[in-house]
């Protein structure tokens, strides 16, 4: 008896199913690449960033009259009024520009801006 091809196939019927004997020890080292790989990407990039964030919104936050700042454009000035959304900024003598107050990159040391 010659059978074709596609007939033993079709006797041969479905696969056996895998058996449950793996458990879920498998399915936990299938993932930990992944979960490590995030774990590395929170700790190098994510925490980092969020720190940062936060210590930008404390130093906006903080500014008052006196204080030396220099601006996301790189003006440098010293705070004369501070409103809640803007600041005035004395750059140079009898000099004062409106800022919004999220421009402010850097709080410079007293003194750094000296008068002339």
């Amino acid at each position: 008896m010659n059978l074709s091809p596609i007939a033993i196939a079709h006797a041969a019927g479905a696969p056996a199913a895998a058996s449950g004997a793996g458990g879920v020890l498998p399915f936990i080292l299938q993932f930990l690449p992944l979960a490590l790989i995030f774990a590395i990407f929170y700790f190098l990039l994510i925490r980092p960033q969020m720190k940062k964030a936060k210590e930008q919104r404390q130093l906006i936050a903080s500014l008052s009259r006196g204080d030396e700042v220099v601006t996301s454009g790189g003006l440098a000035g010293r705070v004369m009024q501070a409103g809640e959304d803007y600041l005035q900024m004395e750059v140079a003598e009898g000099v004062v520009v409106r800022v919004q107050r999220n421009a402010v990159t850097l709080l410079l040391p007293k003194g750094t801006l000296k008068k002339t």
